[in-house]
């Protein structure tokens, strides 16, 4: 395994290539699931529209934690995903809900810190074929491994699917869409 460290602060405006399209993609994914929460106040956020948990400002916090993780796991391998604990299931089921006291300002601005910093890490990554096992799990194929590129692909697909979600709850909330 070779250490994956970003080799200098580069900002993600200096990068080409490869690394450019996936950061482009990883904003355009943002782009649309921030957009889902435009004009929305913190109870609409927090507010349930369809049978699933699901509201605008739960999703924004989940795939904040999502991108946190994984972005954590380019530069810690598997030591950054301990196992899931009983305790972590309540936890779990709270990252997708707006909690007493959040607000879906406090929530976005959260997202756009996560989203500074793994633009950072990708811009500095030394090798994007870097990768380390994935963590014994039963939802990861055992002996797998992931490179820091498969790893922002996840990313970019988590980040795009709970746009879709999003866009879904703030349609069935008020009407409102992101496209169309």
């Amino acid at each position: 395994m070779t250490a994956n460290t970003p080799s200098t602060a580069k900002s993600s405006n200096d990068v080409t290539g490869e690394r450019a399209d996936l950061l482009a993609a990883l904003a355009n994914s943002r782009h649309f699931l921030r957009f889902t929460a435009r004009d929305l106040t913190d109870e609409q956020a927090g507010l349930r529209t369809t049978a699933s948990v699901l509201c605008v400002g739960g999703l924004i916090k989940h795939v904040t934690q999502v991108e946190r993780n994984w972005a954590d796991f380019i530069v810690k391998g598997p030591a950054s995903m301990a196992p899931p604990t009983e305790a972590d299931a309540s936890v779990y089921v709270d990252g997708f809900r707006l909690l007493p006291g959040e607000t879906l300002a406090g929530v976005l601005a959260e997202y756009d810190e996560v989203a500074r910093r793994t633009d950072e890490l990708v811009a500095g990554l030394t090798d994007l074929d870097a990768d380390h096992p994935l963590p014994e799990a039963p939802w990861f194929e055992p002996g797998a491994r992931w490179s820091a590129r498969r790893v922002l692909l996840h990313i970019i697909a988590e980040t795009t699917q709970h746009a879709g979600h999003a866009d879904i709850i703030r349609e069935s909330l008020d009407g409102a869409k992101s496209m169309g």
